[in-house]
């Protein structure tokens, strides 16, 4: 398998709509589809219905896609808390590993499937010191950077969009041609894509990543079998599985995180674990007030070169 066909990512991609009658090319709207839009509400969900202390703060992908006054009510809002609480928990792991990796003296962070992250918007203490690259499809990135300039948040030098149509081109190309130093180590996050990849895919995904610079870490989510995940949330997984399915972006690869770790271990990773639910619990979740709890459902691999 070539690099291009590495880690193609679907569900970062933007939905493309044009009307008839009117010129195509003044007329066409983009913008992102429902999962990065879910995503980034949820994140701002959080600090608007849940209790302090707050898991992560994040409201920058509020204000980019400016939704409706009644998004709240959406039913992927309403009934989705656990869910939601994974995604925190998610979102908060990587943002202090990048911050720990950062005071160690890494300067370089890669953001595959990168999305709606605001990370450089919110922490700009932090990403001011880091050369970051998001890579994602080219039309997701040019709404995203219309929206940040449109906001005021601007386009920061030490901030690289590199555009990959994931189907067609290799991510490692556009990464070495943006200006990345593959003699310095870096800090990758990939989260929320392994489940859309096959097997093959992520198997070239983690070769590639093992061949960066020592000193370098790799942190991407995987999702368990459902036989794995806790019955209370093996309703919500079935009905997330039929949803992809049914919208042309389906579920295809869970792993046991000893499954996980042996492809890691085969990959060339030095050192490899997994942070599991009942870790990130321990990390985040502990005396909280309001009941939120992740659900069982997403683990992180978490690699070393």
């Amino acid at each position: 398998m070539n690099a291009s066909e590495s880690c193609q990512i679907p569900i970062n991609r933007v939905i493309v709509c044009n009307f008839e009658n009117k010129n195509m090319e003044e007329n066409k709207i983009i913008k992102p589809n429902n999962t990065a839009v879910r995503t980034a509400l949820w994140r701002a969900l959080h600090i608007q219905v849940d209790d302090k202390p707050y898991i992560i703060e994040d409201e920058v992908g509020l204000r980019l896609i400016a939704p409706t006054d009644d998004w709240q009510q959406r039913p992927d809002m309403k009934f989705t808390k656990r869910i939601r609480a994974s995604i925190l928990a998610r979102a908060r792991y990587i943002e202090d590993l990048i911050i720990e990796q950062s005071k160690e003296g890494i300067s370089q962070y890669v953001i595959l499937g990168a999305g709606l992250d605001t990370f450089a918007q919110r922490r700009p203490d932090i990403a001011s010191k880091l050369q970051i690259y998001e890579i994602d499809h080219p039309d997701m990135l040019n709404w995203k950077q219309q929206q940040l300039i449109k906001l005021g948040f601007g386009i920061p030098e030490y901030l690289h969009f590199v555009p990959v149509d994931f189907e067609t081109f290799s991510w490692w190309e556009k990464l070495l041609n943006s200006g990345f130093d593959l003699n310095k180590p870096v800090v990758v996050s990939c989260t929320g894509v392994s489940l859309y990849l096959t097997k093959e895919a992520l198997i070239s995904t983690l070769n590639q990543i093992a061949t960066f610079a020592s000193g370098s870490t790799l942190a991407l989510t995987f999702n368990l079998p459902i036989e794995l995940v806790d019955e209370e949330d093996k309703p919500l997984i079935e009905m997330s599985i039929k949803g992809a399915n049914a919208s042309g972006t389906p579920m295809i690869s869970f792993f046991a995180p000893n499954e996980i770790l042996a492809l890691a271990r085969e990959a060339g990773f030095k050192d490899a674990k997994t942070i599991s639910t009942k870790d990130m619990e321990q990390y985040y979740f502990k005396n909280r007030t309001d009941n939120l709890i992740p659900a069982s459902v997403e683990v992180f691999l978490l690699a070393t070169t």
